[in-house]
């Protein structure tokens, strides 16, 4: 098997059959193997630093109704919420205050945060905060909306393309959802300019490992700058409340895979993981992952951006919060960097 991530690592791609093979044979000395080489990997491009993303969500309203999301719009029990202008521009204040030079806007595709709506909010930050970058995770929009937030000054956008097997993707979605869609809004972002984030949950209800193997293939297909994986993790209000969270360990094992097949990609490593255990996110630095993007949604709001059971919160206080990154950072052997952060490209 370790011959298969030396050729990951030589090639940057497997066959759909080799990557099955790798992942259902897994076991702890391979993963290991694994890791210190997606280690080695990042240090190449990207050498100790980890980059931090501030995460304001936006709102907990969306018209969509994906059947594992806690703010889907069939959820009448959740309390919903939406920011205002002001407060999104008082959540970067503090995010700049504290070194942040990326601010991640995200949210459920919520019809109040129209084009103009947030045109004009694009615009505010960027005038006050032209040293920064602007991420958008705002679900799937027209090509002519996604234009006008890339040229009101939006650097980044980030739509999971949560399964690239179209059959699976209708088990988690309602039938107006598709997986051609969503591929379609990807490459309408990547032809305007942006720098485009996908990715997938692992252990998504009926994922195999055949779909798996179809995500690294889709993934290495569009090359994206951006990937950001997690665990599945259920939340009981949805028609998947009873179904079995994602392993740590495989999602690891997928970090890794990743930073072998696209060394230059910027690679999170998110909240879910520390949701399952208090280390998860150190775990997938020491995985291959750069990134963390802590949470600047104020503390009345945060809470209610439920789209898992037990979502963790470190601190309601921002300076606190980032304290106990640079410590979780450090005691992983990296550091944070203070600069914005975007994808290198391999020489």
């Amino acid at each position: 098997m370790k011959e298969l991530i030396d050729k990951l690592e030589k090639e940057k791609k497997l066959s759909k059959e080799e990557f099955i093979t790798l992942i259902d044979n897994r076991t702890e000395d391979l993963s290991e193997y694994l890791f210190e080489r997606a280690r080695v990997v990042r240090e190449i491009l990207y050498g100790k630093d980890v980059y931090l993303r501030g995460l304001i969500e936006l709102s907990n309203y969306c018209k969509n109704d994906c059947y594992y999301c806690g703010i889907r719009k069939s959820n009448l029990k959740i309390e919903r919420y939406r920011l205002t202008k002001e407060q999104i521009l008082e959540c970067c204040d503090i995010g700049y205050t504290l070194g942040y030079r990326t601010f991640v806007l995200q949210g459920g595709e919520d019809r109040y945060f129209s084009q103009g709506v947030m045109v004009d909010i694009i615009q505010s930050i960027k005038q006050k905060y032209s040293d920064c970058a602007i991420t958008l995770s705002l679900g799937e929009k027209s090509y002519n909306t996604y234009l006008a937030y890339y040229e009101a000054g939006a650097d980044r956008y980030l739509l999971r393309h949560e399964t690239a097997n179209s059959y699976h993707y209708s088990q988690l979605h309602p039938e107006r959802l598709t997986a051609e869609k969503r591929k379609k809004c990807l490459s309408d972002l990547k032809k305007i300019g942006f720098q485009v984030g996908t990715g997938f949950m692992v252990g998504s209800p009926f994922q195999t490992t055949e779909t798996l193997a179809e995500d690294l293939a889709y993934i290495y297909e569009f090359q994206p700058h951006m990937i950001g994986i997690g665990p599945f993790m259920s939340h009981h209000q949805t028609p998947f409340a009873d179904a079995k969270n994602g392993s740590m360990d495989l999602t690891l094992f997928m970090l890794a895979l990743l930073r072998l097949m696209l060394p230059h990609v910027l690679l999170p490593t998110t909240t879910a993981l520390s949701s399952i255990d208090p280390a998860g996110r150190a775990k997938g630095l020491l995985a291959g992952a750069n990134v963390i993007m802590p949470n600047l949604t104020p503390s009345d709001a945060r809470n209610k951006y439920s789209i898992y059971d037990n979502k963790i919160t470190i601190s309601d206080d921002a300076l606190l919060n980032k304290q106990s990154l640079e410590d979780l950072v450090n005691e992983a052997g990296y550091r944070i960097a203070s600069v914005r952060g975007d994808a290198r490209v391999m020489k």
